[in-house]
């Protein structure tokens, strides 16, 4: 990734030690709005947050618990160093281009009072839209091994509020519908947490740069003053313990996003500027677009996973679809089903092809059509299997010409044994990333852990599911994802990264009785804008795309962009978005709503000054429904420029999209 760097002061002190018991240092935000306050008291540190002269964070103790062994405690503020940074860097692919990364750092540097006097620093980041801080404990006497058994942040409210989450112990793979409560009603709940704090200011609370922990999970509990304490609550290994480090130990960053309006929490990219630079210098193999794949069909039940009669993933099949790709502008074609393991008793493996599907020859063809075949790599919950094969199928998958994965961990343990967000699931999850880049392969992870901002420093790293997707929608036994579940996404699951929702579904007929996509075509259409994904999956089976007027929409829709904004938004409510697109100078703008209809303005002052343009608009229809009505959709073209204000008029559960062209 290339730095332009605007400025970089660095100011550092170092204070001595100082014998008080209690010794407090404060850092405010470049802008002045945030000021973090951090100290130590009872030999426990702590930290308080005021947002615009108002306390929003009242205080809240800090630190790790260890076995005894190893334990830190009885602590004191012994030295502090300050710094900041201001620079500007460019991502590869993105929701954004160029990302403004500054903040005032505070370290503050903590040592035991006793006789062994082990040092332990907590490093605070302070950003004008948040702040991050996370543990360093740096190698040293009388330190080989740091087993966590606890660790001890907390984030204490100064009032109840309203948020968005998923509890954590109740649902597999993040595959949950986040539901409003006050915070005190909630149980352990996974991140990230979105808080409707007040009436002008939303929180988000998640972790960033995850790479050899536990995930993280909060445990809100009610203070007799009527604070609220969201209490710690990693994720543990088999054992009960929580981390396993030796020598040294670095944590994630603890982040918390503060914003005026719901729609800043989804542009803040806080989380991004928290993890470390690319890894990887050559960045041009990575390629997003969109693809299309045997996958529908086979949710529907129309094909199968495995080789039989109707089996999806064979030679023929796969090349209709490729010949669907390179008629329409679309860069993949994904099939799952490929390789021997889905059918009872076979035997999983990634270095060989069912005898119906001729791997080699698949991707011939799709090179000749300039399209790229898609692999998969479903393991059924075996990490061990896909390490064991990685390096080999990654080769191979390279020679053959393929540039992207799709891994898969259907199973409620890793290896039968052990939690996907536990630290054993966050090491198996690097390593696949890693490996994957060594052979210029592109990774969209299924079953996940939480994104944490990794794509940053490995930039392979695409795409994530860890949502509760579009497949809902062919076989949940509960109907299918409710109206309001698309638009509480962008604001709640969409914070921690790319999601892997796999949108534009244009046939909504049933296969289990009541179980359809519950929008109109219109909001298929502004799903594929909204939720974002670099490698963005046009979901439906190709014989639904045929001859639809909707498809030249997706057909001309980046998956990067130059710019992102969110002109409107309620949380579970609606969502305006406009994006453009990279190295060119069209607009690509999208809105959708939940189970009421709605009237909506949307300007567009976000176009170049003196500019013409023309918006291609496709919408609801007048009497499109989402129960009744579904595929009911105009399509109008209309002159504009940054003066025009559009009127939207989104149906129950509907939608718009607009593609904007400078003349």
């Amino acid at each position: 990734m290339k730095l332009h760097f605007r400025k970089a002061i660095v100011l550092c002190t170092l204070l001595t030690s100082c014998a008080t018991a209690v010794l407090s240092q404060s850092i405010s935000s470049p802008n002045g709005n945030i000021r973090l306050t951090a100290g130590c008291e009872g030999g426990k540190p702590y930290y308080t947050l005021l947002y615009n002269n108002k306390q929003v964070v009242k205080k809240s103790f800090l630190g790790l618990e260890f076995t005894d062994k190893a334990q830190l405690s009885d602590l004191k503020i012994v030295g502090k160093q300050q710094s900041a940074h201001d620079e500007t860097w460019e991502q590869p692919w993105g929701e954004d281009r160029e990302v403004r990364n500054s903040y005032n750092e505070l370290t503050v540097k903590l040592q035991e009072k006793g006789k062994a006097k082990r040092k332990m620093d907590i490093v605070f980041r302070v950003f004008d839209d948040g702040f991050g801080f996370r543990y360093i404990i740096p190698r040293q006497k009388g330190i080989d091994s740091l087993n966590v058994v606890d660790e001890l942040t907390e984030f204490t409210l100064a009032h109840d509020a309203q948020a968005w989450s998923i509890p954590s112990n109740h649902t597999e793979y993040f595959e949950g519908i986040f539901k409003r409560a006050l915070l005190s009603q909630k149980d352990t709940v996974c991140t990230p947490l979105t808080i409707e704090y007040e009436p002008d200011l939303y929180l988000a609370i998640h972790e960033a740069a995850l790479t050899d922990y536990a995930s993280q999970n909060l445990t809100p509990r009610s203070q007799a003053d009527g604070s609220i304490t969201l209490r710690e609550a990693l994720t543990p290994w088999r054992s009960g313990m929580k981390v396993y480090a030796k020598g040294s130990l670095t944590s994630p960053w603890r982040t918390m996003i503060l914003a005026k309006r719901p729609g800043d929490l989804i542009t803040s990219r806080l989380m991004l500027n928290l993890n470390e630079p690319s890894t990887i210098e050559d960045t041009s193999w990575i390629e997003p677009g969109r693809y299309i794949g045997v996958w529908w069909s086979i949710h529907k039940k129309q094909n199968t996973w495995e080789m039989g009669p109707n089996h999806g993933a064979t030679t023929a099949n796969v090349k209709r679809y490729i010949d669907f790709a390179a008629r329409h502008g679309f860069s993949g074609v994904l099939a799952e089903g490929w390789n021997p393991g889905w059918g009872q008793g076979e035997k999983v493996t990634y270095l060989k092809a069912y005898p119906d599907f001729d791997i080699n020859d698949v991707c011939q063809y799709a090179a000749q059509k300039g399209v790229r075949f898609i692999g998969h790599m479903e393991s059924w919950g075996n990490a061990r299997l896909i390490e064991n094969e990685m390096d080999s199928a990654f080769a191979w998958f390279n020679r053959l010409g393929i540039r992207a994965v799709k891994t898969g961990y259907v199973g409620h343990l890793l290896d039968g044994k052990e939690l996907a967000k536990s630290q054993y699931g966050i090491r198996h999850y690097r390593k696949v990333v890693e490996c994957a880049a060594r052979h210029q392969i592109m990774i969209d992870n299924h079953e996940p852990a939480m994104p944490t901002g990794l794509q940053r420093t490995l930039p392979n790293f695409m795409t994530q599911e860890g949502v509760r997707g579009q497949e809902y929608n062919a076989w949940s036994r509960d109907g299918g994802n409710p109206p309001a579940h698309t638009v509480t996404i962008p604001f709640t699951r969409g914070l921690a990264g790319p999601t892997d929702f796999t949108p534009a579904i244009f046939n909504f007929d049933e296969v289990v009785e009541g179980t359809h996509p519950h929008s109109t075509l219109a909001k298929q259409l502004a799903e594929f804008v909204v939720i974002y994904s670099p490698l963005q999956m046009a979901a439906d089976a190709i014989e639904n795309y045929e001859g639809q007027p909707a498809l030249s929409f997706i057909e001309t829709c980046p998956t990067t962009w130059e710019k992102t904004i969110v002109p409107s938004g309620e949380i579970g409510r609606y969502i305006t978005m406009a994006r453009k697109e990279r190295n060119g100078d069209s607009w690509f703008v999208a809105a959708m709503t939940n189970e009421e209809s709605r009237q909506l303005s949307l300007s567009l002052d976000f176009l170049d000054d003196g500019a013409t343009y023309e918006a291609t608009i496709y919408e609801d229809a007048a009497d499109a429904d989402y129960e009744n009505n579904p595929y009911a959709m105009t399509i109008r073209r209309i002159t504009a420029d940054k003066n025009t204000v559009l009127s939207l008029k989104l149906a129950r559960s509907g939608g718009m999209v607009a593609r904007i062209t400078k003349k």
